[in-house]
């Protein structure tokens, strides 16, 4: 095999292939290999494509030699291990490589080492936190401890990895931007349309610090907080993330995040489509005065009631698509009172035309009231026997009593011997509103169900946030310091990235769940002669070597080939 340079007249450009020669009927027929891609883009990931990519097809060719002798493997049943020798190593994160080599994440740590009197790489450092959040998440020292099981060479110490860390959290926003504009480039990267949600982590210490504090935890935990908030594009990519102390309330950490993107990403007018906690008049306001739109979502249950009125009425909906789906819809363009600071720094009041779009689904409906009834199942129990329950930190559970009294700081109940009992005028009240739901926006001239579509697409980063927690293990958070917390989150949002990517490369065929696994699973043990054997293979294996132009089907590899494999 050999590396084929192919000139495109027309386009002035240089297509590179890597191709097979052998005869047939006595003439030499030229099969296309793999597809290399043109020499002017490969030149920004390596230094000399050229002969990167001869190594590469002269290393094919020993291969595929290889994978067509017999070798005999010797051993003798009193062999032994020698003590921490890693003798199982993991192949699965090559897709995760390519696409972190792609993004030129290597160049960027690379450029910045350059300026830095320092003994260690910091790129490899990089390289093994994130990849092993992928599939592997642990304590970082735990993360170092089990580095052997990738095929890298990891040369540097525990204390260099926390020493990293400062470093990485000095470099995070350059980094957001120089990946922003790495996935514009090759992915097509459109920013007309974000989604923005807020999350936040729990940490298992007792004092809050200046960042760490006490707010309202998502999990409904005592423990001090750190709150994050992620903005996503249509693709389902991440773009950035902002860290704010426990006690910001969510509505208050959009503006901050945008203006940071404008800043730092150079976006122009965007639309923000968020949920119901970021529809504040302030955001709102933000968001109109710069030129930008947005997307909120719009509890009935919290809206003035001529809404409430107008919502419950038939008058005007129209089934969308089909009446078997029982979802029905109807808008409205309103009048909205909104106050703003002027130039002299007064509050005014201002009043905006905004598109109010109502919606009613029997599925939601059916969803709200099994909902409602497992609250209202505990809420009983919380009656019967309001000295069993220490707190009644679950608003779906307090709301629906009267007489309970409860300390706003702890949530202690405090009066376990009073006589509780169920609000059921507010339970009538709030069951009427089953099934019905709304949303706001700016785009008075985009179709009701276009702005429906790009609501639903919230689904995406709440999905994203149950990959950091779950998936990811973003948390226990086990460093302190506010700069070691923003690195580790730093690596999160990474690892987050990549393996949205290959989600993205990979069609969305198979949930990220079942990706990790795979990529995971996908581990090869040292027999003897530089040879390694692998014992798993399936669909989503197979697919992915597919999307990514691996093979991981071989079940002996040579080492020489596994290092091909992986460059």
């Amino acid at each position: 095999m050999f590396l084929k340079k192919i000139y495109e007249k027309k386009s002035d450009r240089t297509f590179l292939n890597i191709v097979r020669s052998r005869r047939v009927n006595g003439k030499n027929i030229h099969e296309t290999v793999q597809s290399v891609g043109y020499l002017d883009e490969l030149t920004a990931l390596y230094n000399d494509p050229v002969a990167h990519f001869k190594e590469i097809a002269r290393n094919m060719t020993i291969a595929e030699k290889e994978a067509q002798a017999s070798i005999t493997l010797k051993f003798t049943v009193a062999d032994t291990l020698t003590s921490g020798q890693s003798n199982r190593k993991n192949i699965g994160y090559f897709p995760l490589s390519k696409l972190y080599t792609e993004l030129q994440i290597s160049k960027f740590m690379t450029n910045r080492q350059r300026n830095l009197n320092i003994s260690y790489n910091l790129d490899s450092i990089f390289r093994l936190l994130v990849f092993s959040r992928i599939l592997f998440p642990d304590s970082k020292k735990k993360t170092y401890e089990n580095r052997e099981r990738f095929f890298e060479r990891f040369h540097f110490s525990l204390d260099d990895v926390y020493r990293s860390l400062s470093l990485f959290h000095r470099y995070a926003d350059d980094l957001k931007a120089f990946m922003h504009k790495q996935v514009c480039q090759r992915y097509d990267r459109k920013t007309d349309l974000v989604f923005y949600d807020v999350t936040n982590y729990y940490f298992e210490i007792e004092q809050p610090d200046e960042l760490r504090k006490r707010g309202v935890s998502k999990e409904h935990r005592p423990n001090p907080i750190v709150q994050m908030g992620l903005l996503m594009d249509q693709k389902g990519l991440p773009v950035t993330y902002e860290l704010f102390s426990g006690n910001t309330n969510d509505c208050e950490t959009l503006m901050p995040v945008l203006h940071k993107v404008r800043q730092d990403f150079d976006i122009g007018r965007f639309i923000v489509v968020a949920d119901r906690g970021l529809n504040t008049s302030n955001n709102t306001a933000m968001a109109l005065a710069k030129g930008d739109g947005y997307i909120y979502g719009q509890s009935i249950l919290k809206a003035s009631e001529a809404m409430k009125a107008y919502c419950l009425k038939e008058d005007g909906y129209n089934f969308y698509k089909d009446s078997e789906s029982g979802f029905k819809i109807k808008s409205r363009i309103m009048p909205r009172t909104i106050r703003l600071e002027n130039a002299a720094g007064k509050m005014i009041e201002v009043a905006v035309d905004e598109k109010q779009i109502f919606f009613y689904s029997e599925k939601y409906a059916r969803r709200t009231r099994a909902k409602r009834q497992e609250a209202l199942e505990k809420a009983v129990q919380l009656i019967a026997s309001p000295s069993k329950y220490l707190s009644a930190a679950q608003q779906g559970v307090k709301k629906y009593i009267q007489g309970l009294q409860v300390d706003s700081e702890t949530g202690e109940i405090l009066n376990t011997q009073q006589a509780l009992f169920l609000d059921e005028e507010k339970i009538a009240q709030e069951a009427q509103y089953d099934g019905y739901y709304a949303v706001v926006t700016s785009e008075l001239d985009m179709p009701d169900t276009k702005v429906m579509d790009h609501y639903k697409g919230l689904w995406q980063i709440e999905e994203s946030f149950c990959l950091t927690k779950s998936d990811l293990e973003a948390r226990p958070v086990f460093v302190s310091t506010q700069d070691h917390i923003n690195a580790h989150f730093l690596t999160c949002f990474v690892a987050l990235l990549l393996l949205r990517l290959v989600q993205l490369k990979t069609d969305h065929k198979y949930p990220a769940g079942q990706l990790l696994d795979a990529m995971r699973n996908a581990n090869g043990t040292l027999l003897d002669n530089g040879y390694y054997v692998f014992d798993y293979y399936n669909e989503c294996l197979k697919h992915l070597g597919h999307c990514f132009n691996l093979d991981f089907s071989k079940k002996f590899l040579n080492k020489s080939v596994i290092q091909t494999m992986k460059k």
